[in-house]
């Protein structure tokens, strides 16, 4: 059982006390709402006349079904205006705060909640949205609920919770040009597997993640779900502060110096005690690219598609579906894929320095005529951000549409959807089948720059000949 590293310090930290199911029922710090997991919440909620616990401690946007190409009320898409209406109504009447389009600080919800300084080392993060582990890159316990647990949070600011076991991966060496935190994680889930997380935190460190942005650390950490981990983290370190001095909603002044110190102190200790120990480098690393319909079924950009019967015969039936599904065969190369459409967005890359790594490719350069590219700020203050350095003119001189905030193609439950067996080259977090909108349409993630690339060439290329 593991001990005094971070997650058992901030567990204790907030447990309230142990259930007669075994549970631990934990003190939820910060609880982020969106359209889409909330209304049932709080129907709930009204049903029994019961006030929110703590409202104060509830933020909520609109991220998911709102529209990118046009965010004029009322929405086009009356599904995506009722819900909007439903958050409205609700966030109103229970005095929740709410960034809406009108604030300037809208946003997909793990964008703007490190954006805006909410998301702090040491807390417990809840939201009705499985990438919520995103927020453990500042060494907080990221959880990613269902509509009833969004209620509980609602009611009670609590969670009835397993205790996980935690696993310390070590990534060492430094990354080459060419070489980005979205391969990070493609690799360790094509290693450790889509289930090799269930019962686990992911602890992630070494040389890679000391050397990473918070941006970087970010994007790691929200692809922990897809490897079977309820939530991973990265220690809070000099980085995590310097990205959260002066934030909105972060501590100010002598507030913030006295914060540092009980962030540095609730860090995994020397003698932590893991459950589990994994050690990768990056001398096995190259750009990643998924070929299949999970996040773990990758290959490196200059690999072949893997034979059917390297896989473990529990995994050889998900493998042929996949191969049937993606219309490839084995030991065929990935490189050169047609590619229809290209999106640069999501909660995994749409932050400030995906785009500047994107618009490094496109710069200059023309998108391919038979590719339709899309680039999605993750928030207004992104797009504010890249439009005062000039990076949307890159895109759209490029021939990329530039649109406003959101999720987007990422889930498709707006207008941006694929359309029949279309080829996404996506860096979203997700390959499912029907993922995008099309139940036969394809999705290959990679990293911004490897997208960007593969919209120039209209097919899959190695980003690392393009630097």
């Amino acid at each position: 059982m593991s001990s005094n590293t971070l997650f058992d310090h901030v567990w204790d930290l907030h447990k309230v006390t142990t259930l007669p199911t075994g549970q631990d029922q934990l003190f939820i710090g910060l609880h982020l709402i969106h359209e889409v997991t909330s209304p049932q919440a709080f129907a709930a909620l009204n049903e029994k006349k019961q006030p929110m616990a703590f409202p104060d401690r509830t933020f909520a946007t609109i991220d998911h079904i709102i529209p990118t190409l046009s965010q004029q009320r009322p929405f086009t898409d009356s599904q995506a205006e009722t819900m909007t209406e439903a958050l409205e109504k609700n966030v109103k009447q229970h005095k929740v705060r709410f960034f809406d389009t009108s604030t300037a600080k809208q946003g997909i919800v793990h964008v703007i909640g490190p954006e805006l300084g909410l998301t702090q080392p040491g807390m417990t993060i809840a939201c009705g949205d499985s990438h919520t582990s995103t927020h453990g890159a500042f060494g907080s316990l990221g959880f990613g609920i269902g509509t009833t647990e969004v209620s509980h949070v609602l009611e009670t600011q609590t969670l009835a919770l397993n205790r996980l076991k935690v696993r310390r991966i070590n990534f060492n060496g430094a990354l080459s040009k060419g070489i980005y935190a979205k391969d990070v994680i493609l690799k360790i889930i094509q290693v450790l597997g889509v289930k090799g997380g269930i019962g686990f935190a992911y602890e992630f460190g070494g040389d890679v993640f000391n050397a990473m942005t918070m941006d970087e650390r970010m994007t790691v950490c929200n692809m922990s779900i897809e490897g079977g981990a309820r939530i991973g983290y990265v220690n809070p370190d000099e980085t995590t502060f310097k990205y959260l001095e002066n934030r909105e909603f972060a501590p100010q002044g002598q507030a913030f110096e006295n914060a540092k110190t009980f962030w540095r102190s609730i860090a995994s200790k020397p003698d932590a005690i893991y459950d589990d120990t994994v050690t990768l480098h990056t001398d096995d690393l190259s750009p990643m690219v998924t070929w299949g319909i999970t996040p773990g079924q990758s290959i490196g950009i200059t690999d072949t598609f893997p034979s059917i019967e390297r896989f473990a015969p529990s995994e050889q039936a998900l493998v042929k579906e996949a191969y049937e599904y993606m219309k490839w065969k084995p030991n065929s190369t990935v490189m050169g894929t047609p590619v229809n459409v290209v999106f640069i967005g999501s909660c995994t890359n749409s932050r400030l320095s995906d785009l500047r790594e994107a618009a490094n490719i496109l710069k200059n350069k023309k998108v391919n005529s038979n590719t339709k590219t899309i680039v999605v700020p993750g928030s207004q203050r992104i797009k504010q951000e890249a439009e005062a350095e000039g990076l949307d003119k890159i895109f759209t001189e490029a021939g990329a549409e530039w649109r406003g905030a959101g999720c987007s193609m990422c889930l498709a439950m707006n207008p941006d959807k694929l359309i029949g067996d279309q080829v996404c080259a996506s860096t979203s977090n997700r390959n499912f089948i029907g993922r995008q909108g099309s139940s036969t349409g394809r999705t290959l993630l990679m990293s911004p720059a490897m997208a960007a690339a593969a919209a120039v060439k209209g097919q899959l290329t190695d980003v690392r000949d393009w630097l």
